[in-house]
């Protein structure tokens, strides 16, 4: 249920890839912590799955379903969120796409499309909000990636994407900083969500890979999307309030292993 007295009561959040994943479980907790809400998700269907949990729990929101990758979407959202909420305190940019190819296989247009959804989508949502986040003092949580710090073989497109979100953030952190705006990132392990399979990884390969995770990750398991959902909330909140510019690892010590 709602919390009349939550952490985020009063504060209006949009958090993109709202449909599933570490965005849903964010929608879904900040909604329990008082906040009002501004959803966005690729697949209408899915969205409604957000929508249904959320009215539930007897949450204040607007689901918007549409193409991040599309300059015109972008605008609108921003614009709907303003209009219905009236002002924006929080920014969750927690979309994205992944996608296989080292540097012989990765085209021109898989590199393209990788970046325009993982950065170019966060840069231009970040710039549309920030003349309303001047006006409350807000703060933008970017779900970056492990790969955002680290190098994995066969990711080399979506790699190269998430080292840029972790830049970006550092970048705006130090120039916002000016009007009390605060920027940090989050860099996930795996976790289990519908990222994988949404590439095109089959349900037999998920699930090795999984398998093979509890290797990978030194505390034996991977992530819960509500584990991630738990940091953000904690950065976009007041308890976090000096802590900006930051990327922070939440990802079962995977980032202080060497390859294996």
């Amino acid at each position: 249920m709602k919390s009349e007295n939550g952490i985020m009561a009063g504060k209006v959040a949009l958090i993109t890839g709202a449909s599933s994943g570490i965005g849903k479980a964010a929608a879904i907790l900040f909604a329990k912590e008082g906040a009002k809400l501004a959803l966005t998700g690729r697949s209408p269907e899915k969205l409604k799955g957000t929508e249904s949990a959320l009215r539930d729990a007897g949450a204040e929101f607007f689901a918007l379903a549409g193409d991040l990758n599309e300059i015109s979407f972008r605008e609108k959202l921003v614009a709907e969120t303003r209009k219905i909420h009236g002002h924006l305190d929080i920014l969750i940019n927690a979309a994205g796409i992944i996608g296989n190819g080292d540097i012989q296989s990765t085209t021109l247009g898989f590199l393209d499309n990788m970046m325009s959804t993982n950065l170019t989508s966060v840069f231009h949502l970040m710039q549309l909000c920030v003349p309303h986040l001047k006006e409350t003092k807000g703060a933008v949580v970017n779900v970056s990636s492990v790969t955002g710090t680290r190098a994995f073989p066969g990711v080399l497109a979506y790699c190269v994407s998430k080292a840029a979100v972790d830049q970006l953030t550092r970048c705006t952190a130090l120039e916002l900083a000016l009007f009390g705006i605060r920027v940090n990132a989050i860099n996930p392990g795996v976790v289990l969500t519908n990222l994988h399979k949404a590439s095109g990884m089959s349900d037999e390969k998920y699930v090795a890979f999984l398998e093979h995770s509890k290797q990978t990750h030194p505390l034996g398991r991977v992530g819960k999307p509500e584990e991630a959902a738990e940091l953000i909330l904690f950065l976009a909140s007041d308890k976090a309030a000096w802590i900006t510019g930051d990327t922070i690892a939440i990802d079962g010590g995977r980032a202080q292993t060497c390859a294996r």
